[in-house]
C-alpha cells in the first residue's frame, strides 16, 4: 500500500508590486507617509513606540508572527528587513510582505503564530464581525501564544464628559470608518469571552480637556507630549487608545 505524502501547508501569495484597494487606493499609503497635521499622528506615533517595546520585552522576534489588518504593512516591512519571521494581512493591501485577506477568513493554518498582532482593526469591523476576527486570530494562534491588539476607546474621558453635557457621543471616527466602536470595558469582554488572557492594558492619550484641545489643533507638536503622559498614572480607560497584551492560554 502506497503512503501518500503529508499534505504540505498553504505558502503565503505575495506580491512583487503593492496592490491597493479601498481606502489605500484613495488615500495612498498614509501611513507610510504620515502628514504631521493628521489628527491622530502622535496617537499613531506613540502606538508605534510602545508596539515596539512589547514585542521585544516579548522576545516575539524568536516565533512566527502575524500581523492582522496590517495596512501597507508598515512594522510588518520593518521587522521582516531586521529579521524577524512576520507576515501581513490585508482586505485591501497587497505587496512583497502582505497577504491579500480577510481577517475574518485568515488564510493560514491552525496554531500557525506566536504572535499576532491585531492593530486599530477590530473598531472597522461590524459588531457581528467583531467575534469571528477574534476566532480567527484563536485558530491560527498557538497555545500559549501572544496577541496585541490596540483600540480606540469610546469612552476616553472628554467624550464622556461631552456625552453627560450635551448629550452626544464623541466617535473617535465616523460610523461609517468605524461601525464597530465600543467602549474599553467592552472590547475586555469581547477578549475574554473569544478565550484570551489579558496580561497588561496600555493607555495613549488621556483626553483631558485642554490637553485634548491642544493635540487636536496641533497634532505635529504633541509626539513628545503623548510620550510624557504616557509616563503618568492616569487611569487606562481614560485614554484614547488602549493597547491589550493578551495570551491564548496553555490547552
Amino acid at each position: 500500500m502506497n503512503e501518500q505524502p503529508p499534505a504540505s501547508e498553504p505558502q503565503p501569495v505575495l506580491n512583487p508590486e503593492p496592490v491597493r484597494k479601498g481606502e489605500y487606493s484613495r488615500q495612498g499609503e498614509f501611513h507610510r507617509n504620515l502628514d504631521p497635521n493628521w489628527s491622530y499622528y502622535p496617537i499613531y506615533i506613540n502606538k508605534v513606540e510602545l508596539i515596539d517595546e512589547l514585542l521585544r520585552r516579548f522576545q516575539c522576534n524568536r516565533g512566527n508572527i502575524l500581523d492582522a489588518g496590517c495596512g501597507e504593512g508598515v512594522l510588518v516591512e520593518k521587522y521582516a528587513q531586521q529579521g524577524w519571521n512576520i507576515i501581513g494581512v490585508d482586505k485591501n493591501y497587497a505587496s512583497a510582505y502582505v497577504q491579500e485577506g480577510s481577517i475574518t477568513d485568515l488564510p493560514f493554518p491552525d496554531n500557525h503564530f506566536d504572535t499576532i498582532m491585531a492593530l486599530d482593526v477590530l473598531e472597522h469591523l461590524y459588531y457581528n464581525d467583531q467575534g469571528k476576527a477574534l476566532q480567527e486570530i484563536r485558530r491560527v494562534l498557538k497555545p500559549g501564544g501572544t496577541i496585541l491588539f490596540s483600540c480606540p476607546n469610546l469612552a476616553h474621558f472628554t467624550g464622556r464628559l461631552k456625552l453627560m453635557f450635551r448629550g452626544r457621543l464623541l466617535r473617535t471616527a465616523s460610523v461609517g470608518h468605524h461601525p464597530g466602536d465600543r467602549p474599553m470595558l467592552e472590547y475586555e469582554e469581547l477578549f475574554q469571552k473569544a478565550g484570551f488572557e489579558i496580561v497588561e492594558r496600555h493607555g495613549i492619550f488621556p483626553t483631558v480637556p485642554p490637553i485634548y484641545r491642544f493635540v487636536m489643533r496641533h497634532p505635529g507638536k504633541s509626539p513628545n507630549l503623548l510620550r510624557f503622559l504616557r509616563k503618568l498614572p492616569f487611569p487606562v480607560n481614560w485614554n484614547f487608545q488602549v493597547l491589550f497584551a493578551c495570551r491564548l492560554p496553555e490547552a
